[in-house]
């Protein structure tokens, strides 16, 4: 959901890039696997919500967008994950 010079400032160890733009070519990279959460998450969390309602069109099961994004992950959770 976010560009690639913002994971380059900011992301979470283990995640996939997939700009939105580039969501339906790309949403074949996504796994499906049984009873797993996918998170989606962008800056503030707008983002991410659009790409969560369109995976679950797609029939991602457990699909959530990371409220408030990798910036309120950053306040809340991991204060080394750098803002921007």
């Amino acid at each position: 959901m976010r560009q690639p010079w913002e994971s380059q400032l900011a992301s979470l160890p283990g995640s996939l890039l997939i700009p939105l733009g580039e969501l339906p070519q790309r949403s074949k990279e996504i796994g499906k696997a049984d009873g797993a959460r996918l998170v989606v998450y962008c800056h503030h969390g707008i983002r991410s919500q659009s790409a969560a309602v369109y995976l679950e069109r797609l029939g991602f099961d457990s699909v959530h967008s990371l409220t408030g994004g990798i910036d309120a992950w950053s306040c809340e959770i991991d204060p080394g994950v750098p803002r921007y």
